[in-house]
């Protein structure tokens, strides 16, 4: 079995309402994607992927697709925060992403593995598995999710 990692970022908003110290404000972080995939390498003799778990930029534009564009420049707001809810509503053409979690970077690692991991399974089939989410959320601060 053989890991890959491609890496991705992006910048997007958020607060941690219940928080008791800055991330209870509105803010905003750049932060970076980690996909890591296990499989077999591919002997194909002649296709491209010949040699490859996968290609690097099918991993990088299924997390776009389904992730990276999704929540890039926009603003990652609680369900249950309506306060904020309303308020992004009522800008008008806001990007806002509602999630049914607070947003810290433990429940975006999970949203994000749980959105990628069947995404990765029905394209590639048994040939790969998502294994490992990381989110960095700052440079010196990410969170894992394993499969």
């Amino acid at each position: 079995m053989t890991s890959i990692t491609r890496k991705l970022e992006f910048d997007a908003g958020h607060r941690i309402p219940d928080h008791r110290s800055q991330c209870r404000n509105l803010h905003g972080h750049r932060y970076v994607l980690e996909i890591t995939l296990e499989g077999e390498v591919i002997a194909a003799p002649g296709e491209s992927d010949n040699g490859m778990v996968m290609d690097f930029s099918e991993i990088k534009a299924i997390a776009k697709e389904h992730i990276v564009d999704r929540w890039d420049h926009a603003f990652l707001v609680f369900r249950g925060d309506t306060a904020v809810v309303d308020f992004l509503e009522s800008l008008g053409n806001h990007k806002t992403v509602i999630v049914d979690s607070i947003p810290t970077a433990e429940n975006l690692a999970h949203l994000a593995f749980d959105t990628l991991a069947p995404e990765y399974a029905h394209k590639f089939g048994g040939n790969l598995h998502l294994s490992r989410v990381r989110l960095y959320e700052t440079p010196n601060c990410w969170v894992d999710v394993v499969a």
